[in-house]
C-alpha cells in the first residue's frame, strides 16, 4: 500500500505563483512515475504534468512556459511549481503515483487532491 499526500494550494491572484507537492510513502519498490492532474466540477480529469523515473517530463499545453514538474527521488516527492497563473488554472490538483512494490507489477495510486483557485 502506498499513501500519496497532496499540500500547497491555496488562493491566489491571477499572475501569482503556487507550489504544489506531493509525497508517496509506504511500501515502495521503484516509482515509475509521478504526475498531476487537475479537474473542475463537470469535466473530466486532465493531465497537467509528469515525469518519469529517469527525469523525462511532458506538459500539457495549456501550462507549458508556466509550470515545471519536479521531484526529489529520494523523498519519493513531486513538485509542481506554478506561475503566471490564469484563472482558467482553477481546478482540484490531484497526485498520481505509479509505483511497484516490489520490481515486477505496477500499481497506480491517488491522492485526495489540493484546491487551486486563482482569482481574477
Amino acid at each position: 500500500q502506498v499513501d500519496v499526500v497532496e499540500s500547497g494550494g491555496g488562493l491566489v491572484q491571477a499572475g501569482g505563483s503556487l507550489r504544489l507537492s506531493c509525497a508517496a510513502s509506504g511500501s515502495i519498490f521503484s516509482i515509475i512515475s509521478m504526475r498531476w492532474y487537475r479537474q473542475t466540477p463537470g469535466n473530466q480529469r486532465e493531465l497537467v504534468a509528469a515525469i518519469r523515473s529517469g527525469g523525462d517530463t511532458n506538459y500539457a499545453d495549456s501550462v507549458k512556459g508556466r509550470f515545471t514538474i519536479s521531484r526529489d527521488n529520494a523523498k519519493n516527492t513531486v513538485y509542481l511549481q506554478m506561475n503566471s497563473l490564469k484563472p482558467e488554472d482553477t481546478a482540484h490538483y490531484y497526485c498520481y503515483v505509479e509505483a511497484s512494490h516490489d520490481g515486477k507489477y505496477v500499481f497506480q495510486y491517488w491522492g485526495q487532491g489540493t484546491q487551486v483557485t486563482v482569482s481574477s
